[in-house]
């Protein structure tokens, strides 16, 4: 599988992702994540939809957090739109923060199982089997619109690129 360094980093720490990374213009390949019921949801489930993929490393961690909290309240006035929230966090651990937040409007999904997102992406940290920090936005018609790789992966996305893009396709 491949491997890319130089693209992230953790507290100024080169770290490795392994996967292709996914880029603007590509088909957005399917895969298979666990939901809060620890059933499998795939991207295809959401097809007819924009989506928005937000990936984080961990719901621990106050920029997870903060991550998705701007997500969900975003979300609500996105239209046709399924926020996919995506950690390798267990699921458990999603749904008590959501819980605890009102958090209702983004969906929690955890690759942690078979990292089969992080792979099909190439958002999978080698050094800490974690997701890197990203955006990625799909169209209908399951064309990938928007891509970021957070470049320091203790700092926020750019919320604004990626809802900009959105709101050209609702």
């Amino acid at each position: 599988m491949k491997e890319t360094t130089g693209k992230i980093a953790f507290a100024g720490n080169p770290l490795t992702l392994v996967g292709e990374p996914i880029q603007v213009g590509a088909k957005a390949p399917d895969f298979t994540v666990l939901s809060a019921n620890l059933e499998p949801v795939k991207l295809s489930d959401y097809d007819g939809k924009v989506r928005i993929l937000a990936i984080y490393p961990s719901i621990d961690t106050g920029v997870c957090q903060a991550q998705n909290r701007r997500f969900n309240a975003e979300a609500s006035q996105l239209g046709d739109t399924a926020v996919l929230s995506i950690s390798c966090d267990l699921p458990f651990a999603q749904s008590r923060f959501c819980a605890a937040e009102g958090l209702d409007k983004v969906v929690t999904l955890s690759d942690h199982k078979e990292v089969d997102f992080g792979s099909k992406y190439g958002f999978l940290i080698k050094e800490l089997r974690l997701l890197a920090r990203g955006t990625v936005v799909i169209d209908k018609e399951g064309t990938v619109k928007y891509v970021e790789f957070v470049p320091e992966v203790t700092t926020e996305p750019d919320y604004d690129g990626a809802l900009d893009v959105v709101k050209e396709l609702i």
